[in-house]
């Protein structure tokens, strides 16, 4: 059994979570992270998405009305196991 890794580093504009009521901000900036990797990593209809915990913390660290314009992401796919999403390291 051969495992396929493809990893892909990407920055995530998130502007579009601008566009919406302020007390939804980071709300959509993580649909919009979700939005992007799913078309950037081509994924398939019965692949799941796991966003790591840090990503999260990034986008609430400033609370709910104020979420970063972009982040940086590190996505990995592994045969087996959901696409992951992690921070870049910097």
């Amino acid at each position: 059994m051969i495992q396929v890794t493809e990893v892909k580093e990407m920055t995530v504009p998130l502007r579009a979570a601008w566009n919406v009521p302020r007390t939804k901000r980071a709300n959509r900036a993580i649909v919009e992270i979700k939005k992007h990797v799913s078309q950037h990593m081509k994924i398939q209809e019965d692949e799941e998405i796991w966003i790591d915990q840090a990503v999260n913390e990034v986008i609430w660290a400033r609370g709910m009305q104020k979420p970063p314009r972009k982040i940086r992401i590190v996505c990995t796919r592994e045969e087996g196991f959901p696409l992951e999403v992690k921070l870049a390291e910097d």
